[in-house]
């Protein structure tokens, strides 16, 4: 009786357990057919669906006369889907010799159990047609795109480039990535439990959208004048770098950018050194020294250029005039120091405009002193000097200057002719645009309009322009002194005939100074009298002689002689 009992209670034990365990079955059952039905089918559909991607072209670049500067060349991107090969040795051997690569590399990705495996990208289109009429089962062959530059390495350090994936990496491709790169598209296919695409089923296509293309102030022509004149001057001077920036100092437009050695931009990786003798670090090192641009991304004491700066504040300020006269012995004294001017026995009596000619250190020394470390620095800041120029570029270097309270007077004396500090060549470009061009501070800019494939207008990239920094009869003085300079003085070999021409020379010396290398520079601007276009030439190194009004003032004076005529800039 007991026994019974005991398997009566086992049974009923054993009944309640398996419908407890169908009713936990049956809400689960229910819960996933009312509440995850939709995710549950995705998920079914998505082991059915082989999606590739359709790269979007990219936007061109294009420059001020409607040249296009980047553009894509159509390529082929060959994968193969493991499970649809029907003759894998067959596969093997007709992709490896198409693609001239080794038949062990192409049969590892072949053989690789995967969804669908890329075998080589940038395919020539011709031999992606090649072996799309091979017909071979599981070979997809997709077109692409690579970015082209019909230029090669015209303005290689400005355009930039893109990457493996068409990504911008450095210059305006990467600034500009969200105008320029575009949307993917897709291609879905449906496939079998076994992972075979089902024929009859077909391909369903989301189209790219390509993207919008990018208008900008650089002009190929100028360009080109600007990177002859740059190599040029180089090779002569067997220099190390030459940087040359033309742009438009009443809006900021740069018409035109080098940093010669540039870079062809259809093959940025090519090293002139064996590669494989190289690390990966050490390759790095070497692609970002070719990379870089020196007019944003270094800096340099800018030497008797820098005296413009200088100029302009103390007329200002109003601790100089035109007509105050100064003795220059060859040497100034400040505390303790004895800092000599480039003329060793001295300019003698002058005033301030033949200091200015003469390039006097002491002339521009006693400027500085009279306007003294606060006012100085207080004109530094208001001429935008300690803050980036925001130029529509990457990396921009800033001013490596003293703080306020460690100017003392023999640091001010040294500045106050452009030594002890850094700034970059865009930054000189852009504060001395901004001191002759009336006296407004102007952003140095590329990027002009966004127009999308078919030419309509999209956006205008706007650079307003900025707070005044100088008053417009000051304004006035400076471009009369620096007339001057060009018309008799330091800066005579920058003259051109039939044009008013404006500028600076300077020649700095590097640190350290017993490394005996020295910077050569000039700034120069026309009309003098109404300022169109400013050129900015910075040798780095010149060997033998290195004066800058000797070698650098020539290279702005023949650039001008060529696109002066060019912009429509009359002789007078």
């Amino acid at each position: 009786m007991r026994l019974k009992t005991f398997h009566r209670k086992k049974a009923v034990t054993v009944f309640f357990g398996c419908m407890l365990t169908l009713v936990a079955l049956g809400a689960r059952l229910t819960h996933l057919m009312l509440f995850e039905s939709e995710y549950y089918a995705q998920k079914a559909q998505d082991l059915h669906e082989r999606e590739r991607d359709i790269k979007a072209a990219r936007g061109e670049i294009i420059d001020a006369a409607g040249n296009v500067l980047a553009t894509n060349r159509t390529v082929c991107t060959i994968s193969v889907i493991h499970s649809q090969i029907r003759e894998p040795e067959e596969v093997i051997r007709a992709l490896a010799e198409a693609l001239q690569m080794e038949e062990e590399t192409v049969r590892k990705r072949v053989e690789k159990r995967s969804s669908i495996e890329r075998i080589k990208t940038n395919v020539p289109k011709e031999t992606g047609d090649q072996i799309r009429a091979l017909n071979l089962a599981g070979v997809k062959v997709d077109e692409d795109f690579k970015r082209w530059y019909p230029y090669g390495s015209l303005a290689s350090k400005v355009l930039g480039f893109t990457g493996g994936d068409n990504q911008g990496i450095i210059g305006l491709e990467v600034k500009y990535e969200d105008v320029l790169k575009g949307s993917d598209g897709k291609i879905l296919t449906l496939t079998d439990a076994r992972g075979v695409e089902l024929p009859e089923a077909g391909e369903s296509r989301m189209e790219p959208i390509a993207g919008n293309n990018l208008y900008i102030s650089l002009d190929a022509n100028i360009q080109k004048f600007a990177e002859q004149a740059a190599s040029k001057v180089m090779e002569k001077k067997d220099a190390d770098r030459v940087s040359i920036i033309i742009m438009r100092p009443q809006n900021g437009e740069i018409l035109a950018m080098a940093d010669v050695p540039e870079f062809d931009l259809n093959d940025p990786f090519a090293l002139e050194t064996d590669a494989a003798s190289l690390t990966e670090q050490e390759k790095q090192d070497a692609w970002n020294q070719r990379w870089r641009n020196g007019c944003i991304n270094d800096t340099y004491e800018p030497g008797s250029t820098f005296k413009v700066i200088t100029m302009s504040a103390g007329l200002e300020e109003g601790v100089v005039s035109m007509e105050d006269t100064f003795s220059c012995p060859g040497y100034k004294i400040v505390e303790d120091r004895r800092i000599r001017c480039h003329k060793v026995t001295g300019h003698g009596a002058e005033n301030f405009v033949q200091g200015a000619q003469n390039s006097c250190n002491p002339v521009f020394i006693e400027v500085g002193l009279r306007l003294g470390a606060e006012r100085y620095y207080r004109y530094f800041r208001q001429f935008g000097l300690l803050e980036k120029t925001g130029i529509d570029l990457p990396g921009e270097a800033g001013t490596i200057m003293h703080k306020p309270e460690d100017i003392g007077q023999v640091e001010l004396a040294t500045v106050s002719f452009g030594q002890s500090f850094q700034i970059s060549p865009i930054q000189l470009a852009a504060t001395i645009s901004s001191l002759i061009n009336g006296g407004r501070r102007v952003t140095p800019h590329f990027g002009v309009e966004v127009r999308d494939r078919e030419g309509a207008l999209l956006s205008v990239l706007d650079y307003p322009a900025g707070k005044r920094i100088l008053s417009k009869e000051t304004s006035e003085k400076v471009r009369y002194i620096l007339e001057q300079v060009v018309d008799g003085g330091s800066g005579k070999n920058a003259y051109l005939e039939g044009y008013r021409i404006g500028g600076k020379t300077a020649t700095s010396e590097t640190l350290p100074r017993s490394a005996n290398q020295y910077i050569s520079s000039f700034v120069g601007f026309a009309p003098a009298d109404d300022p169109q276009v400013l050129g900015l030439c910075v040798i780095h190194n010149p060997k033998g002689v290195y004066y800058g009004g000797t070698i650098a003032a020539p290279v702005i004076r023949e650039i001008f002689s060529n696109i002066l005529p060019y912009l429509g800039i009359e002789k007078k």
